[in-house]
């Protein structure tokens, strides 16, 4: 694991990263085109210490996963913007997660329905009555006739940073230096 070179934002609570992890939409997952990064946004799921996300069963994703079965994954949220009379002090708040492995295509079609599940869970909860079928998995084709792959991640390296927002310092539109000098003098 390379350590993360501002350490003072490093984040190694287990518990704060899986729950980031399992309510974060958006995840950026990358391969390498022999030389050529490639790096792939995609809607995904944390579950039982993997990274799933599901696809076609064919194109250039796929062929680069079956190429090259190292990748990387990360996912970043912007929480607002933190205000400071000192314009080298003006940040980001936010929370993020980069990590490395391996990749491989699910086979079990029970893994496939459950990782599944988890995604629906997540994106959509409480909006389907039943749990997912396995046959609607194993029988799915899409418009286009293609099968869903469902890929699995599973990390050997996991690191996380994040930096909070104070609220007295969340920027808004409309506040400015002006008033938070102030501010500062009143105090």
């Amino acid at each position: 694991m390379i350590p993360i070179r501002y350490s003072k934002r490093t984040l190694t609570d287990q518990k704060q990263i899986d729950a980031f992890l399992s309510k974060a939409k958006v995840g950026n997952l990358g391969l390498t085109d022999g030389s050529v990064p490639y790096i792939v946004p995609l809607n995904f799921c944390w579950w039982n210490g993997h990274i799933y996300f599901h696809g076609a069963d064919s194109g250039r994703k796929v062929e680069l996963i079956d190429a090259n079965n190292r990748v990387c994954f990360s996912v970043c949220e912007e929480h607002g913007t933190i205000a400071d009379p000192v314009p080298a002090h003006t940040d980001t708040a936010y929370m993020s997660v980069f990590l490395s492995g391996t990749i491989e295509r699910v086979a079990d079609p029970e893994e496939m329905r459950d990782a599944m599940q988890a995604m629906l869970d997540k994106y959509v909860p409480g909006y389907y009555p039943e749990p997912l079928s396995l046959q609607h998995v194993v029988k799915y084709r899409s418009s286009m006739g293609s099968v869903t792959a469902v890929f699995r991640i599973t990390p050997d390296s996991i690191t996380a940073k994040g930096n909070p927002l104070p609220e007295e310092k969340r920027f808004y539109p409309g506040r400015t230096v002006t008033q938070d000098r102030e501010n500062r003098t009143e105090q």
